[in-house]
């Protein structure tokens, strides 16, 4: 059962868990509206992406040591990944927004310019997801949790 004692495994999940439900409250200081289905979604405020792999590679640094070898691996993958949740998947979200306009316009040409099919509403406006990555100030923060969350883990349980 050594996996319940992997100190970076831990402080990852940590910070995943913590990001996410953060968001909620975050997001009711902004717009004063409670939305709690933010606890499972992408995006939003911090990134949880980053927490987790900020945590990770902070963890195995205080495993491993900031010399070793798997201390460098956790940390190019935590600025691969920073870098594609502030890049790509926040571009493919912006798209989602393009055409979830164009979609809807067009469902509105369609229902005024003949009898609409008598299908599902629900089928009519299929979406895509839109809030899919993080802006640059999102990654910053998901990055900073989850390093000061992994310092706080480990000053208090190792």
């Amino acid at each position: 059962m050594e996996i319940l004692t992997n100190f970076p495994l831990l402080a990852s999940f940590a910070a995943i868990f913590f990001a996410q439900f953060v968001k909620v409250p975050i997001y009711f200081i902004v717009s004063r509206k409670w939305d709690w289905r933010l606890i499972t979604s992408t995006g939003g405020m911090p990134s949880s992406h980053s927490a987790a792999v900020t945590a990770l590679s902070t963890g195995v640094a205080f495993d491993q040591g900031f010399g070793s070898p798997i201390f460098a691996v956790a940390t190019i993958f935590a600025v691969i990944t920073m870098f594609d949740a502030s890049g790509i998947r926040r571009h493919a979200g912006e798209q989602a927004t393009v055409i979830n306009r164009l979609v809807r316009d067009f469902n509105y040409f369609v229902n005024n310019a003949k009898d609409f099919p008598k299908i599902e509403q629900e089928e009519k406006q299929k979406k895509l997801k839109e809030l899919l990555g993080h802006q640059p100030i999102e990654v910053f923060f998901g990055g900073l949790t989850g390093i000061v969350l992994t310092l706080f883990l480990y000053h208090f349980f190792s």
